[in-house]
């Protein structure tokens, strides 16, 4: 399992999975597909207006996938960690291990997705050109591919965090100040403003033009406007973490107890009078363990006198 999602494969180490919500945008595609095929081609039987319409779903959502294997590659190749890609209701994510180390790694993989889109809108357009009417239920499959990845390449690089345009922006901004928490509370900042911008629209078109592509279009501003706002917490995290080791965060206070005292004396002389959580247990000069609060807590309390720590 991949947080809420099912886990398919593993592709170099990688973990593929699909969120639960792909299932239900994966229906609401075909139905929409098969209802496209049936108006712009009446002469195809139902079967094959459902046929072309799951496969068209099918490949649009492995080329969502290939779109990042590309940043996921890119990442490998840089020596960056990729734990896992994720297929979900907007998209997908690729999950890298860590930041990158320099702008410019920033930029190669922000990069790499919209280059493979526009190679598949390229390639399905080929596709879609060569099959003609001869093959023209393969040619209505290609075409609406080819423009739906071009559209995904060009969407993707529109300047806002996260977007892969957002992540550029944020390499470039990281370039010219050589901070990367400001670079990306700037790319985020304009993440948050044209994800409010496509919801607005969104709503607009709800009840002017299409309600399901406005609200698709809402949707899509919502995410990317909480995924801004999740990325600038996460980077200022580990700009606050940077540099820290866990001994400056330990707790240097838990006090030696002796393995054989009783828990009643432990709550009594210790916890009781000092507040202290927990205790380094020794049987002599050797360490038998830890105890803590929460161990203590799942001892029944009649039971305290006649059970030792140790």
């Amino acid at each position: 399992m991949i947080g809420q999602s099912v886990k398919l494969t593993k592709i170099r180490g990688i973990d593929i999975g699909i969120h639960y919500s792909w299932f239900i945008v994966f229906v609401l595609i075909t139905f929409s597909l098969t209802t496209r095929f049936a108006s712009e081609h009446p002469q195809w039987t139902l079967a094959e207006h459902y046929m072309v319409g799951i496969a068209t779903s099918l490949l649009f959502f492995s080329s969502i996938l290939v779109h990042e294997l590309a940043h996921s590659f890119v990442a490998l190749a840089k020596g960056m960690p990729v734990r896992s890609i994720t297929l979900f209701v907007f998209g997908g994510v690729a999950q890298i291990g860590r930041e990158p180390d320099r702008p410019m790694t920033e930029f190669q993989i922000a990069i790499a997705g919209p280059i493979a889109s526009a190679l598949l809108a390229v390639g399905f357009g080929v596709i879609a050109y060569l099959g003609g009417d001869q093959f023209e239920r393969l040619s209505a499959l290609a075409g609406w591919l080819a423009s739906i990845n071009l559209m995904l390449a060009v969407f993707n690089l529109v300047p806002g965090f996260p977007l892969d345009g957002g992540r550029i922006f944020r390499a470039a901004l990281w370039h010219m100040t050589g901070d990367l928490t400001k670079a990306t509370r700037i790319a985020a900042g304009t993440g948050q403003g044209i994800g409010y911008v496509l919801i607005f629209f969104g709503i607009v078109t709800s009840f002017t033009i299409n309600w399901f592509s406005g609200l698709w279009l809402a949707f899509i501003g919502w995410f990317l406007m909480n995924a801004a706002q999740e990325s600038v917490v996460q980077v200022s995290v580990r700009s606050a973490l940077s540099g820290l080791a866990v001994e400056d965060v330990m707790s240097r206070d838990c006090p030696v107890v002796p393995a054989r005292m009783a828990l009643a004396e432990l709550v009594r002389e210790h916890i009781l009078k000092t507040g202290q959580r927990c205790f380094i247990v020794v049987e002599g000069s050797r360490l038998e363990g830890l105890v803590t609060l929460h161990q203590i807590k799942a001892v029944p309390q009649e039971r305290w006198a006649q059970v030792s720590v140790g």
